[in-house]
């Protein structure tokens, strides 16, 4: 029993550090897709034809 309590404890020192370095890593990679995307959808959408009325 001792064994299994020593045992969860590395292992939450472990993945403590490792989720906090994860979900910067994460967060960076997130933006760059999101930059992506963002970028393709631009290229995608056809430019508005606004009319006289339109700008009243």
């Amino acid at each position: 029993m001792s064994l299994s309590v020593v045992s969860a404890l590395v292992r939450n020192l472990i993945t403590v550090p490792a989720a906090v370095l994860r979900s910067r890593v994460a967060k960076d990679a997130e933006v760059l897709a999101l930059r992506h995307e963002n970028a393709v959808l631009r290229r995608q959408i056809a430019r508005i034809r606004h009319e006289p009325a339109d700008r009243i």
